[in-house]
């Protein structure tokens, strides 16, 4: 009887550690990507442009705040979403390693801007990138394209 019960002890243990938990890989909510764009000396709605990427939403801001500091955001469609959710997977290497926060002179000759604000692991870091791909490093500018592209295929 004690073999019995032995062995079934451990024939249940083998079972319940062989069981894995399933994982889900998942950036977790309060990481995100905020990109846009920003004209000063600009009339309409269009002169501030700026969205939030989660991992599961897409949000854009009503405030449109030129200092990118004050926000309202309000979730956009699941198909918009779909449309920019690798966005974040493009951040270059080189802007993630480097200190600088400002790259060239956005919006200094009325020539706009892009705004880029990364949290990760609660890290959040920012950047203001000059729409004049002259007076930014190359590794910025296909992905300066990528956003340009993104904001103008979001508003269709």
């Amino acid at each position: 009887m004690k073999k019995t019960i032995s062995l079934i002890g451990i024939i249940t243990l083998l079972f319940i550690s062989a069981c894995k938990k399933e994982t889900v890989n998942t950036i977790p909510e309060t990481d995100y990507l905020i990109f846009g764009n920003f004209y000063g000396e600009c009339l309409g709605s269009s002169c501030v442009e700026t969205y939030k990427l989660t991992d599961s939403k897409l949000h854009k801001d009503a405030n449109n705040d030129y200092n990118h500091s004050n926000y309202t955001w309000n979730q956009l469609t699941g198909e918009k979403y779909i449309s920019v959710k690798e966005l974040a997977n493009h951040i270059p290497s080189e802007l993630l390693a480097d200190s600088i926060q400002v790259y060239g002179c956005p919006d200094c000759r009325d020539q706009g801007g892009i705004y880029i604000e990364y949290a990760e692991n609660g890290v959040v870091r920012s950047w203001r990138v000059d729409n004049d791909k002259g007076t930014v490093p190359p590794f910025l500018h296909s992905f300066m394209d990528e956003i340009h592209d993104n904001i103008l295929d979001l508003n269709k």
